[in-house]
């Protein structure tokens, strides 16, 4: 079987990689074009191993779509693709286009999914592999596979250590169920979906006064992108890695109780929070307990 992909990044490559392994015909890829001398991966393995490549923005226009349709494909694969792509470009392939989507669909739709199921607390997510339609993560699913999210996962962890390595799984054994005649179309329940926005800066701030756990699923949910930030000498400082602990203290919530070697502690309501890295504005991630002592966070201070 024919099969083209459409997809971006290390999750892309290892997709068009397990592809070519599982004996797929791979006749082309699209891909974000070379920028600043850089080759993003999917481009690059392509180009090594002697696939096409089209440019992922050259398919909303009519000269990329044709050189797409003369790829004469079965099935496009699309493995991270963050392009608004016409559906008149989906149906191209003989079988049409299946999508990987980081959730439990209708759960989380939108492109933030592993952001917003932290940041809303739940114990589980998963991925979805989905014949796309014309609106937003609502087409049928073809397959799903669940994990559980741990008390203090972040986007990294679970994105990385879980729904990466899950997901070319899941695309590979979606790409053989289409080739051999077995692969579902199953309806969304449109009543059970959510959908949240892009998890921005605008989302991202720290309000020291809300519930411990709260709080430390909004970090959690923001790591590593946007990154959670409050505010120090009128600045941004974004808080990445760190620990809830079990211990009540007083004091005001946002009130730094202790500052240590690679590590700060603040009071919450309802916890501790161990700060172990952040993010000045305009500098690099440092550890927290470095930043503190340069910049002269002692007990006492309290972030508001």
């Amino acid at each position: 079987m024919r099969v083209v992909v459409m997809g971006q990044a290390a999750f892309g490559e290892a997709v068009f990689r397990r592809l070519r392994e599982d004996g797929f015909d791979v006749a082309g890829v699209s891909a974000p074009a070379p920028a600043g001398g850089r080759e993003d991966p999917l481009w690059a393995a392509a180009s090594s191993a002697g696939v096409p490549v089209i440019e992922t923005r050259r398919l909303k226009e009519a000269e990329g779509q044709e050189a797409w349709a003369a790829l004469r494909p079965d099935l496009c694969v699309m493995a991270f693709v963050t392009e608004i792509i016409p559906h008149e470009v989906l149906e191209l392939p003989r079988l049409g286009s299946i999508q990987y989507h980081p959730s439990l669909l209708p759960l989380h739709r939108g492109s933030s999914a592993i952001n917003w199921a932290i940041i809303f607390r739940r114990t589980e997510t998963g991925l979805t592999i989905f014949w796309p339609d014309r609106g937003i993560d609502t087409g049928p699913i073809l397959l799903q596979r669940s994990c559980p999210i741990g008390p203090d996962d972040t986007v990294g962890s679970v994105y990385f250590e879980r729904l990466f390595p899950m997901g070319v799984d899941a695309m590979a054994e979606a790409a053989a169920l289409v080739r051999d005649g077995k692969a579902p179309r199953i309806a969304q329940d449109h009543a059970k979906a959510t959908y949240e926005p892009p998890c921005r800066d605008e989302h991202a701030a720290i309000r020291w006064h809300e519930p411990a756990d709260r709080l430390y699923a909004l970090i959690r949910g923001c790591n590593p992108q946007p990154g959670a930030w409050t505010t120090f000498e009128g600045q941004r400082l974004r808080i990445f890695d760190c620990r809830l602990t079990g211990e009540e203290e007083p004091g005001m919530p946002g009130r730094v109780l202790r500052v240590e070697e690679g590590s700060f502690d603040v009071r919450l309501n309802g916890g501790v929070l161990r700060v172990l890295r952040v993010q000045p504005e305009g500098g690099k991630k440092v550890g927290a307990g470095e930043w503190a002592r340069e910049a002269g966070v002692a007990a006492g201070y309290r972030f508001r």
